[in-house]
């Protein structure tokens, strides 16, 4: 109780060298306030991830646009990663069959696998992002346990320009503590995101906000292929494929399964079960053909934990088993 008592002493104090650094930090993000930002840099974030592999990997914040900054980007179904970030332009923001439109302020929350995407209209001003894992909060919260991060809530928060800026305090200090040479600042870190999602619960909540109906089951016919094909071509014996089932698609849709399915049997007359079977198939056939991978190999790498389910799952769909089609090849 004491240690916390002291983290969080730490946490709120506010000792000079912070406030000058933290105050410099201010008036430049002020004056830079309405510089423009290249329209792909309102997406950043959605394909990031550390590369350090130390405690670093687990958190990282971040100002929108972060130019010529080494990052290690990989498909954004990755497991693992939340984020948070505030914004600053007119956006509107598609995510599940929904979208949501704001002109100035707003600040988004995405969990593991959740697909999103921009359309920006105009200049878009910094903002900031942070990027965490669920071993982050670890024996401190269920970061899961807050609505912004549970299946089927809104992700964004239209935000006034006050609480814009009281938002992108805290970011920099965040910024200020993580680089610190100070044994216990990423708890000082923990408790500055959970303030920030405080802060946001107290918000008014997103449906009150503009939200239209668009044409959702082509929008989400295309998210689900976006999800399906980031996973492919496999060009590692050691990668997996992370998302095999409708209902895990479903989950980084931030839909339901039914809604999922309906969608897709509307958009290609197919079911999702059947969507994702050709598209592992057909990636087991480049896999037998074009690698000289053991057919085990192939099967781990497709989501087969056991060899015999694939060799069956491959039969039904390529009307030939793994080894009887590579002998084909072969000849």
């Amino acid at each position: 109780m004491h240690n916390f008592i002291r983290i969080v002493s730490y946490a709120l104090q506010a000792d000079h060298d912070r406030v000058v650094w933290i105050l410099t930090k201010i008036k430049v993000q002020k004056m830079n306030l309405h510089s423009s930002v290249p329209q792909h840099h309102v997406d950043f974030g959605k394909q990031w991830r550390p590369k350090n592999t130390s405690r670093d990997a687990d958190f990282k914040v971040i100002r929108v646009p972060q130019l010529g900054t080494d990052f290690d980007c990989a498909p954004y179904n990755i497991k693992g990663l939340y984020k948070i970030t505030i914004m600053h332009g007119h956006n509107r923001v598609y995510f599940g069959d929904q979208m949501v439109e704001f002109k100035n302020h707003a600040i988004l929350f995405s969990r593991p696998n959740m697909v999103y995407r921009f359309e920006t209209f105009g200049i878009q001003s910094p903002g900031y992002l942070c990027v965490f894992t669920e071993k982050f909060f670890n024996q401190f919260v269920n970061i899961d346990d807050y609505p912004m991060f549970r299946q089927g809530a809104s992700p964004i928060m239209e935000i006034s320009e006050a609480q814009m800026e009281t938002f992108m305090n805290t970011f920099l200090q965040m910024e200020y503590e993580v680089a610190l040479d100070f044994s216990y600042k990423y708890d000082v870190v923990r408790t500055m995101v959970l303030h920030l999602i405080f802060d946001a619960l107290k918000l008014q909540p997103a449906p009150a906000f503009q939200v239209r109906e668009s044409n959702s089951a082509l929008r989400i016919t295309g998210d689900f292929n976006v999800l399906l094909e980031k996973q492919f071509p496999i060009i590692d014996p050691t990668r997996k494929m992370k998302l095999r089932h409708p209902v895990e698609f479903a989950d980084a849709l931030n839909i339901h399964v039914n809604h999922l399915n309906r969608s897709l049997k509307q958009t290609t007359n197919k079911t999702t079960s059947q969507l994702i079977a050709d598209r592992i198939t057909r990636e087991a056939r480049m896999l037998l053909q074009d690698t000289e991978w053991n057919i085990t190999e192939i099967a781990w790498c497709l989501g087969f934990e056991d060899l015999a389910h694939f060799i069956k799952f491959f039969k039904k769909n390529a009307s030939n088993t793994p080894s009887g089609l590579r002998k084909l090849l072969v000849v």
